[in-house]
């Protein structure tokens, strides 16, 4: 992916393109070490890059 088209997704956004995962169950996946590699804002909320989050699940599909 071109760095500079590259998005910051909001945890909403990433689970809606996971279909239907809860937040808690993002939060668990992240306290485990699970989930895609996200940081936090200055004012206390995730973001994870669209293109942390693509590569986290073509691992995931590569594992299963």
């Amino acid at each position: 992916m071109d760095p500079r088209r590259d998005e910051l997704m909001t945890v909403r956004q990433v689970l809606d393109e996971l279909g239907g995962v809860s937040r808690r169950t993002f939060y668990r996946w992240r306290e485990l070490g699970y989930g895609p590699v996200a940081f936090k804002l200055p004012n206390g909320e995730l973001r994870v890059w669209r293109s942390d989050f693509t590569t986290w699940l073509r691992q995931l599909e590569a594992a299963a």
